[in-house]
């Protein structure tokens, strides 16, 4: 039996992405079947997230990658990412900025420029832009979430020590 780590939902299509241990399985809602089987590569998915486009996937891993998916390449990982040293908790984008974050039990929260273009011959463009460093590591569990605000470049985490941390000057 395959264990759930995360699900997500594309932003404009009628598709449920699926992220189990080691593969993110996309489901067609209206079709009611899986139309494609994402190979990540990954010992263990922490966490997923769609690009609002819905054409790109980021994955988190305990293993510490950050796989970014091009849906429109393939099932295979565009690029693998490893810039924490201990296991990924949690990876998003910015819903209106081309941001992404990573949270990690290093206590770190790392941020990307993540830009994609609409014009399919561009590859993406991923350029790390900080690392936030703000909680303590108790247990050897360092940032356990993270969110960013809906509008604003602001990015919130949540970690191990009880705390929750805004940073505004991403």
């Amino acid at each position: 039996m395959k264990m759930v780590q995360a699900i997500s939902f594309h932003p404009t299509k009628p598709f449920f992405f699926v992220a189990t241990q080691q593969h993110v399985r996309i489901y067609h809602l209206v079709q009611q079947k899986m139309v494609k089987k994402l190979m990540s590569g990954c010992k263990w998915i922490s966490s997923l997230d769609v690009h609002p486009t819905g054409d790109h996937v980021i994955i988190g891993s305990y293993d510490r990658r950050l796989v970014w998916f091009d849906l429109d390449l393939g099932s295979a990982p565009y690029k693998t990412l490893k810039y924490h040293t201990k296991a990924l908790r949690q990876v998003q984008y910015h819903k209106q900025h081309p941001l992404m974050a990573t949270a990690s039990d290093d206590g770190t929260v790392h941020v990307f420029h993540s830009t994609v273009y609409s014009d399919l011959l561009r590859d993406p463009l991923i350029v790390p832009v900080k690392v936030l460093r703000g909680h303590k590591v108790q247990g050897g569990l360092g940032v356990m979430s993270l969110a960013f605000h809906p509008k604003q470049p602001w990015l919130f985490s949540a970690g191990a020590d009880h705390n929750i941390i805004l940073y505004q000057d991403l």
